[in-house]
């Protein structure tokens, strides 16, 4: 950053008026000004209109900067000049000695290098549980100068103190003194801390308390039961269920059908004569003899079984199925189900009998055991019948899962011992599989469901009518609603981590299928659970596969419409004759890192290239990667050779959130910024820290030529953001000749996108995106949007009408401040986003060819868009 006299941060100056009238006094003094809530270091003064117990504050008593009143740059800009800061320096009465200046004396030191900051010397074990307040204090003792550990730190360094919140046994049991954070403030202001009035030990926020926090927190409660009740609901239910019965018979009644020449039957081989004592002797409580029906069934696959014998071997099934349902019998039936349906040769469990069933389907010659070839059209469909005959019992035990009280109404009583031993865990999970959603045969169905739809897809016209691919699609849902259904309770982290990793498994073996095919998918997921985690990793993983990076933070109604929207966009604009090369990283689903081609710059031996690619990933202190340096210092080649090298990411951030755009902009590095902005993909214009965006950056620091080549690039939608502060990039000049300068290059780019916006270039990919968002738009409003209709009476009791009213008196930061749950502040987000889209804010991230765009999939992405803001409307006005 640029070398200033004068760096302000603002903290306490609560009225927008004013606090915009101190930094347009600011830069109009030849001063900067930093932005956002946390402490930084580049500052040279606070201007704070009293002691506050804020991050800021203590951070720049601890490094001795300049705290004053805001008269000090009012005074200032009516001087013209600055004045001395001594007499607005920040005061306090105190009991005991009248007025108390106290960062005066901490100042002092540090102008007169006697220390570098309060807490000079100090190396500090951090020991504070939550997160958030963990790297506020962090920041406050490395303002100070203190070293900061977050774990112990090996054993040549030695600790001289730990901050613990709370203060625990682990603490004290340290090799160093234990201090409660609190501590802070007394060796700051010594025996004034007590007069101060404050602590940043109980209800420490980085700005003012709000005199609402009590009903946030109520509001964080309902919010958090809502989820929950939302969550943990069926998402598949089957009525057809509800008129299953306990098979329990009077044993009577069982033993009026004698089996006992069926066996000899068999062995003569009269497989119809035995086939039809049996097929008259199913009753409700009465299951004939398992190895009776394992040797029928191993007659059937052989291929020597007529057509009459098939169809009745079904109906034999389809009678046990209804009589003796498993899930509503106990463990013996269980087990008896077991024996039957699995291989008769080779006896391994259901799941290799349902992938050979599957393999005899697709054709495939790898199954447990030879069967008759090529495939019979009679027994494709009679493993076709297995395989629903198989997901037909899934799809029971999961109604006794989740529909229990449906169960009930039928006057069932349904004990522990009957709803033990399910046949879909020791079907695709192992006894050591079972904390996991993603085990050995999950996997292996995923692969094989990747090839029925690939075959469906080859076959066009002639498909057969099996279905495969969407008996397969439901027997996924099935198990994963199961799995979800039996964790959820016990540990929600647990299932959100194995719905990522079977989502993005998906994503990353489906990449030789067309993206029409994963669209048609992804539609036919019954999930909506399954389908909300397959359509965002399948979406995340085509724009990797094209070279579009989309950010790693959780999934959100934010994120949707401020990143895939405008990726979207992008999709659109790719030649169809265009083709990337080289092997993909499949690590771009896990860690958002961009999909490059491979190119000649990796196989040359050139030694200063090697050396970048060794650096690339390596950052510094404050999380600066290469590119971020080479920005920072003009270095236009070595930026062309990093972005020309296979996984390097153009909108990398470090520990702060700055992206190399930013440190161009910032430090007047035109040459890196022309050379980022003619980069494909271009990096993102839009990103910002504490409302600092790239545009904004550069017209703080005075760089015109920089913020020219943003707004012939963008265009006009880059005029239209607002940083921290509420000001538009226009607020920042105060010269109308170079007001007009920017508004005339906003109009080129305006031109030039219309020129190369209005045509989509790739039809097929942007109908792909487009179904994929829409798809993922609907799923995310049913799993976890808002409720739908409110009734007028309940209206004051709603969540929607108290998320409205807390969002139109306060900002989302405040609403959600000291929040621990994220799954209650992105709810708050998504109503925030959704108001914004009421007031028609962000509709220039859809690109006008993509606006215009007839293709059906993108007309209901925008048909879906325009509900989503008719959704806000309805909130706004409540």
């Amino acid at each position: 950053m640029e070398s200033h006299k004068h760096v302000f941060q603002v903290s306490g100056v609560k009225t927008q008026g004013k606090k915009r009238l101190l930094v347009q006094g600011i830069l109009q003094l030849g001063g900067k000004y930093l932005g956002g809530s946390v402490y930084k270091h580049a500052s040279t003064h606070l201007i704070i209109p009293q002691v506050l117990p804020s991050e800021k504050f203590l951070a720049a008593c601890a490094a001795g900067k300049w705290v004053v009143t805001p008269d000090y740059v009012l005074d200032s800009v009516k001087n013209g000049s600055w004045l001395p800061e001594g007499p607005y320096e920040v005061a306090i009465s105190t009991k005991s000695s009248g007025a108390f200046y106290p960062v005066r004396q901490w100042r002092e030191k540090v102008v007169n290098g006697r220390i570098s900051g309060a807490f000079q010397g100090w190396k500090v074990l951090l020991m504070v549980q939550e997160s958030t307040r963990r790297a506020m204090f962090r920041r406050l003792l490395k303002a100070g100068r203190a070293e900061v550990y977050n774990c112990t730190p090996p054993s040549y360094t030695s600790i001289t103190h730990v901050m613990a919140k709370p203060v625990t046994e682990s603490s004290k049991s340290q090799n160093a003194p234990c201090y409660p954070v609190s501590y802070i403030v007394q060796h700051l202001f010594g025996s004034n801390h007590v007069d101060l009035n404050f602590s940043i030990t109980d209800d420490y926020q980085t700005e003012t308390k709000d005199r609402f926090l009590d009903n946030f927190s109520n509001l964080e409660t309902e919010l958090k039961s809502y989820i929950i009740k939302k969550e943990g609901r069926p998402r598949l239910c089957f009525l057809e269920f509800l008129g299953y019965h306990d098979p329990y018979r009077p044993q009577s009644q069982a033993t009026a059908t004698n089996f006992s020449n069926v066996g000899s039957m068999i062995e003569c081989g009269l497989f119809i004569e035995a086939l039809e004592s049996i097929r008259s002797g199913v009753f409700p409580g009465l299951l004939p003899p398992a190895t009776y029906l394992v040797s029928l069934l191993e007659y059937a696959q052989q291929g020597n079984a007529t057509s009459l014998f098939l169809r009745n071997f079904q109906q034999v099934m389809d009678n046990l199925f209804i009589t003796n349902p498993p899930w509503l019998a106990s463990s013996t039936v269980k087990k008896y189900y077991t024996q039957v349906l699995q291989c008769p040769l080779c006896k391994m469990g259901m799941w290799p009998f349902l992938e050979t069933a599957i393999r005899y389907c697709l054709s495939a010659d790898a199954t447990c055991h030879p069967l008759p070839g090529p495939a019979l059209p009679t027994l494709i469909h009679f493993h076709s019948y297995i395989l629903a005959l198989c997901l037909k019992l899934f799809q029971g035990e999961l109604h006794s899962v989740s529909s229990s009280d449906f169960v009930q109404l039928q006057g069932t009583q349904v004990s522990s011992t009957v709803t033990s031993g399910s046949l879909m865990y020791g079907t695709f999970w192992t006894v050591w599989e079972r904390s996991t959603l993603l085990s050995h045969a999950v996997k292996q169905l995923a692969q094989l469901l990747l090839q029925a739809a690939m075959k469906d897809c080859a076959e066009g016209k002639e498909k057969q009518k099996l279905h495969l691919a969407d008996t397969l699609l439901d027997l996924l849902s099935v198990l994963v609603e199961f799995w979800c259904q039996k964790h959820f309770k016990l540990n929600q982290s647990l299932v959100e981590k194995g719905l990522k990793d079977l989502s993005e498994h998906i994503a990353v073996t489906s990449q030789d299928l067309s993206p029409a095919v994963l669209v048609e998918l992804v539609s036919s997921v019954r999930s909506t659970r399954l389908k909300l985690v397959m359509a965002d990793a399948i979406f995340r993983n085509l724009c990797c596969r094209n070279g579009f990076t989309v950010g790693v933070e959780p999934l959100s109604l934010k994120k949707i419409v401020l990143s895939y929207l405008p990726v979207l966009g992008n999709l659109a604009q790719i030649p169809s004759t265009y083709h990337r090369t080289g092997p993909t990283s499949h690590s771009c689903n896990r860690e958002g890192t961009n999909c490059r081609t491979q190119n000649s710059l990796v196989n040359e031996t050139n030694s200063e290239k090697d050396n970048t690619l060794r650096g690339l990933n390596r950052v510094n202190a404050a999380g600066e990667t290469l590119l971020h340096r080479a920005c920072k210092r003009n270095q236009v080649e070595t930026v062309l050779q990093i972005l020309a090298l296979p996984g390097s990411d153009i909108n990398v951030k470090d520990h702060a959130g700055w992206t190399p755009l930013h440190e161009a902009c910032n430090h007047g590095s035109s040459e890196c910024v022309k050379a980022l902005l003619h980069h494909h993909p271009a990096p993102a214009l839009t990103n910002q820290v504490g409302g600092v965006s790239p545009l904004h950056d550069a017209l703080l620091n005075g760089h015109m030529d920089i913020a020219k080549m943003l707004l012939e690039h963008a265009g006009s939608v880059l005029l239209q953001q607002t940083d921290g502060e509420g000001r538009v990039p226009l607020d920042l000049i105060f010269s109308p000749g170079q007001r007009e300068e920017l508004l005339h290059s906003a109009k080129i780019g305006d031109s030039t996108l219309r020129k190369t916006g209005n045509e989509v270039l790739n039809l097929p990919l942007l109908e792909a995106g487009s179904c994929l968002l829409g798809q993922l738009i609907f799923s995310y409003q049913l799993e976890r949007g808002l409720p739908g209709h409110i009734q007028s009476c309940n209206k004051l009791h709603s969540l929607d009408y108290k998320l409205v009213k807390a969002l139109q008196t306060h900002s989302q930061l405040k609403v959600t401040l000291d929040w621990t749950d994220q799954r209650a502040v992105r709810l708050v987000e998504d109503v925030e986003m959704l108001l914004e889209l009421s007031r028609g804010r962000h509709t220039e991230l859809v690109c006008l060819a993509v606006k215009e765009c007839k293709g059906q999939n993108t007309q209901f992405l925008m048909e879906t868009l325009e509900k989503l803001r008719l959704r806000g409307e309805a909130l706004a006005d409540l």
